[in-house]
Parts: structure tokens; C-alpha cells; sequence
């Protein structure tokens, strides 16, 4: 199985805790989410799941520090709450693994990554978008 795969599967998982997500209930909705996709994706190894895991767990507790570090390198007047959820949730992502995820993911796998994300899931201009953000934050 391809860290490719589990990456896709992590972003789907934040993606659905974007818009469903109980704060006092968070462990049980995080679960939840990321058994979904383990669910959807026969392919995935426990190895795969536990990749998941740390990465939905892990952007989900540093999320405040994260929506930061993005909203810090948005055009002046734009907010994240504006961002299309897609993107927002592969940059969620995307920031996690390269400032926070042990071990660092390498940037320019990061930035591919998401840019690929984008592509995938996002509008026409979202690759342009996140590879730009990306680009910024990771300098």
C-alpha cells in the first residue's frame, strides 16, 4: 500500500471532521472518521491505519497552530473560514506533516502531495493555490 493512498484517506477524514465534529466528543468523532476510511479503502495495511491515525490525531491537536500558520500566509482580507473546506483540510494536512509529524515528511513530498490532493478534490484553481501557500510556509 502507498503512503499516497493512506495520505488521501487522512485528508478525507479531516475533510468529514470539518463538518462533523463535537468538540466534547472529539476522540469518539476522530475514531470514527478515520475507521471510515480505513473502511473505504480495502487496500490500506494496520500500518497504513496507524499512518492515519497519527496524522488525523496530530493535525486535529495542533489544529489552532496550523489554521495559523496558514491564515498567516493568506492575501491581507482573506480568512480561512473563506478557503474552499477541501483545500483547507489538504493544507491542514499538508502543514502538519511538514512541521510537526515524526518524522518530518520531506517539504517538496509534501508540496507534490497536496498539490496532486488539489487536483483530485479541489477546483480548478485550488493546485495553483495550495502549491503557492505550501511554497510560502515552507520557507
Amino acid at each position: 500500500m502507498s503512503r499516497k493512498l493512506a495520505r488521501e484517506a487522512a485528508f478525507k477524514a479531516l475533510f468529514q471532521l470539518d463538518f462533523n465534529f463535537e468538540p466534547d466528543e472529539r476522540e469518539t468523532y476522530e475514531k470514527l472518521a478515520i475507521e471510515t476510511m480505513f473502511d473505504d479503502e480495502p487496500r490500506l495495511t494496520k500500518k497504513d491505519l496507524a499512518y492515519i491515525e497519527s496524522s488525523v490525531k496530530g493535525t486535529r491537536s495542533r489544529l489552532e497552530e496550523i489554521d495559523a500558520t496558514i491564515a498567516g500566509h493568506l492575501k491581507e482580507g482573506w480568512q480561512l473560514a473563506r478557503i474552499m473546506a477541501a483545500d483547507r483540510n489538504i493544507l491542514r494536512l499538508a502543514v502538519y506533516e511538514m512541521k510537526f509529524a515524526e518524522p518530518l515528511v520531506e517539504k517538496a513530498v509534501v508540496i507534490n502531495e497536496a498539490v496532486e490532493l488539489a487536483k483530485r478534490y479541489g477546483t480548478d484553481d485550488s493546485s495553483r493555490f495550495v502549491n503557492g501557500i505550501l511554497e510560502a510556509i515552507s520557507k
